[in-house]
């Protein structure tokens, strides 16, 4: 049976629960175990796929097609293994599958509550991951902070779990916050106490506390807080702000968080974590030899977790070519035909991100048109590919009406048009083409170069497709449809062949990519751009030179 670790959070969201779990997860994994994570959400909501991005983040695909709190992100690129839809779990989900089970009699007609009814949905779903055997530990971290009244029947629901259990089969992981006032100079753990306690008012009492700081906690501090908390003083772990994520499971290692967890669930302590891939991934992203400058342009820039795939893919694929990736966000409300060559002039590379809807299309279009024109390395993902087909269309083919039908229905040229299976859909909640689908790739393409292969599999969350109708004539301008699915021949990927890097894709390989196996497009695409800013600077230089020839 799988042994289970709950991560809670108290005094204030978004300290860090879930780049915890994974760093947690990690060394578990890299001392032999077979780990997986779920995320239980408190929001009413049964999927994150219909909220906007500016209040939850990206919304994550898994490979069943599941749409999912950006979390299962991380614990994929910490882990390198997939989750699925069974890794998340919302409380819309709780309430509608217990709801479905009322309406068909399942309860014998007894008057259905949160307790036991909710809490045993909640257990019900917790366990499932563990008793299929493919695990021996099972992390669940639970979204929200403790005191919230959302999160109340996740809390109950774990504090039955404990007494059920028992102690060698489950401990608590309580995540809390030790502001430094700098007034004061001081360290303070009163709402780290405070939390503490309300977590045990509600029968949770936690094994270890991970204590978020930007300060180092000395050892003195350590001991009132597992005193006042109730725990061991080497159950008191230091979480200090560190410059990136990855650096995060070293740092538990160093604090021992695994180890500890280990002796609490009575599991062999061995050999030490095998994490030799990860310190190199660590040192060429601590030391790059270069620099690139990427503009993204999407939709919701303001908010850098709507787009926290694609910086994290940005970070392995710089990691790969020893490269320092900054990153630009472009609003393409801003961009016209007369400001494009000052907005993007000192840019190394381009990408168009996904997103729906009309606002800042022409600005996107206009982009595109200077990156193809300019030799400027550019990818396009999702709405980049189809706003890549439609910048093709009105300058290349001169059609100039030619749009896509979510933004303009009427166009006399819908080159990107809704998908045949979508027209009679109605409902919005997970309903679009999602999850892993194949792609046959043109042999020879640089898409095949990219991936060493003509067959591969990606992840997908779109209504809108290239329209097959005009392909032809997109083919004769020169324009590779290199990527199609093998049933449906639905176009998945464009490429320009004479073109420093021009590629569109269909599918989201950012959701793919991971420390150990970073997105080949991505890998490529930072590359191209690198090569791109090394011919730049070849030019200055040139032209520096010259100028120290003539003015003496």
């Amino acid at each position: 049976m799988a042994k289970y670790i709950f991560v809670t959070g108290g005094v204030t969201s978004s300290l860090g629960k879930g780049i915890i779990a994974a760093s947690l997860a990690k060394l578990l994994q890299a001392r032999g175990f077979r780990v997986t994570i779920q995320k239980f959400d408190p929001y009413i909501n049964v999927d994150p796929g219909t909220l906007n991005p500016y209040e939850h983040g990206e919304c994550y695909v898994t490979e069943d097609g599941a749409e999912t709190d950006l979390d299962l992100g991380h614990y994929e690129r910490f882990l390198n293994t997939p989750t699925s839809q069974a890794n998340n779990v919302t409380t819309g989900r709780i309430y509608q599958t217990v709801i479905n089970k009322e309406r068909e009699g399942a309860y014998l007609g007894k008057t259905v509550q949160v307790i036991p009814h909710i809490t045993d949905e909640i257990k019900r779903r917790i366990l499932l991951l563990g008793k299929d055997g493919k695990y021996d530990i099972v992390i669940t971290e639970l979204g929200g902070t403790v005191g919230d009244i959302e999160s109340l029947p996740y809390v109950e629901a774990v504090r039955q779990l404990q007494w059920e259990l028992g102690e060698e089969d489950c401990l608590v992981i309580h995540l809390t916050l030790i502001p430094y006032l700098r007034a004061a100079k001081e360290l303070k753990t009163k709402p780290t106490q405070h939390s503490v306690r309300l977590l045990s008012e509600n029968g949770v009492h936690p094994d270890i506390i991970v204590c978020r700081t930007e300060e180092p906690m000395y050892r003195d501090l350590k001991k009132k807080i597992a005193l006042f908390c109730n725990v061991q003083v080497d159950a008191v772990i230091e979480a200090n702000d560190v410059g990136t994520i990855y650096e995060v499971p070293l740092e538990m290692m160093r604090e021992k968080l695994d180890v500890i967890c280990l002796k609490k669930l009575n599991l062999p302590v061995e050999k030490e974590p095998e994490l030799i891939k990860w310190r190199e991934f660590l040192d060429k992203l601590k030391y790059p030899k270069t620099k690139v400058t990427i503009g993204l342009i999407g939709k919701y820039v303001e908010l850098q977790d709507a787009y926290k795939s694609i910086l994290e893919s940005f970070i392995h694929a710089g990691s790969v070519n020893e490269c320092k990736v900054v990153v630009q966000n472009l609003h393409s409300e801003h961009i016209t035909p007369d400001n494009v060559g000052d907005k993007l002039r000192n840019l190394d590379g381009l990408l168009v991100a996904p997103g729906f809807g009309h606002r800042g299309i022409e600005g996107k279009i206009t982009a595109i048109q200077y990156a193809r024109e300019n030799n400027l390395p550019f990818f396009g993902i999702c709405l980049g590919m189809q706003m890549a087909v439609v910048e093709y269309a009105r300058n290349v083919l001169h059609w100039t009406d030619a749009h896509s039908t979510e933004m303009n229905p009427e166009t006399a040229h819908p080159v990107i048009g809704l998908m045949e299976e979508q027209k009679k859909i109605t409902a919005k909640g997970g309903t679009m083409r999602l999850g892993a689908y194949a792609c046959q790739l043109k042999p020879g393409s640089r898409a095949a170069q990219i991936y060493g292969s003509t067959l591969i599999s990606e992840r997908h969350r779109h209504r809108y497709e290239f329209n097959s109708e005009f392909q032809e004539d997109f083919v004769k301008a020169g324009l590779v449809t290199s990527g199609h699915n093998p049933e449906s021949t639905l176009v998945e990927m464009i490429e320009l062949p004479d073109h420093p890097f021009f590629v569109g894709c269909q599918f989201h390989p950012e959701l793919k990519s991971t420390v150990e196996s970073p997105a080949p497009l991505f890998v490529h695409f930072i590359a191209a751009a690198k090569q791109y800013a090394e011919g730049k600077n070849g030019k200055l230089k040139g032209a520096d030179e010259k100028k120290i020839v003539h003015h003496p």
